[in-house]
């Protein structure tokens, strides 16, 4: 017998309970798309009762998650954190390398590539800017959730209910005096996100630079992001715009190959 096999088929206690729990989250994780709760326990063979209560069990822990809608259930922040020790970073790097750095010669600014970790945003991948002035960085580094452009594309994934949950823990800080620091306006800020399917960071995180950032929307695996950071003198509204047609589009093809890949 594997010591890989699992408890539930070798001699002993069986724990029902935490067996079906499992059998949910694999069924969940194996759909290409988010299930509603009674297409879930349709498919377990578990009565609406039982499943409803294991559903908002691990809602509860955050080893679901639901769509802003409240219908939709997929794998939560806690699966993600979870993993995050053994989820292969540097087939992440080589398979995104690529794409970030066509992103890159095509906007002629510094391209980063990331995930949302414990609250944290990590950088995965970067393509600097083949010119003398430029923005760096390093992989490893975390940067604050509230951070710019990309912390908003994660924070708009969320539901409003989440956000104020967090903004009630910590106050918006002030990182520029373009920086948003009321939460109505923030909140505002967010609800464009979702409507536009990108942000923008306007000198609000750092003074000289701007930036936008456009999350995959990935279910599997932490969610992950890539965004353009250039200075300010550099990056116009025709510029932006520029970069904005082509990140949301090579998000889709950062999204398509990772899921193919991983």
């Amino acid at each position: 017998m594997s010591i890989l096999e699992p408890v539930a088929k070798q001699p002993g206690y069986q724990a029902p309970a935490v067996h079906k729990a499992f059998q949910l989250l694999r069924t969940v994780a194996a759909s290409h798309r988010p299930l509603g709760l009674t297409e879930l326990a349709q498919q377990l063979g578990y009565s609406k009762s039982t499943t409803h209560g294991l559903v908002h069990a691990l809602l509860r822990e955050g080893a679901l998650a639901q769509e802003s809608n409240g219908r939709g259930l997929f794998l939560g922040p806690v699966v993600s954190d979870l993993t995050f020790n053994s989820w292969n970073y540097l087939k992440v790097n080589e398979l995104t390398q690529p794409i970030i750095n066509a992103i890159r010669d095509t906007a002629g600014e510094t391209v980063f590539f990331g995930v949302l970790i414990n609250k944290r945003v990590i950088i995965l991948t970067i393509a600097e800017a083949a010119v003398p002035l430029k923005i760096s960085g390093s992989t490893g580094t975390s940067i604050s959730l509230f951070a710019g452009a990309v912390g908003k594309v994660f924070l708009a994934d969320a539901k409003t209910s989440v956000v104020k949950q967090l903004l009630q823990k910590k106050k918006l800080p002030r990182y520029t005096p373009r920086s948003i620091w009321k939460e109505s306006d923030y909140l505002e800020e967010l609800e464009q996100v979702r409507k536009l399917g990108y942000a923008v960071d306007n000198e609000e995180y750092l003074t000289g630079l701007k930036a936008v950032a456009v999350a995959l929307h990935n279910q599997k695996g932490p969610p992950m992001a890539v965004w353009v950071v250039g200075l300010s003198s550099a990056m116009n509204t025709e510029k932006i715009d520029r970069i904005i047609d082509n990140l949301v589009a090579k998000a889709d093809m950062l999204h398509q190959t990772l899921t193919e890949n991983m």
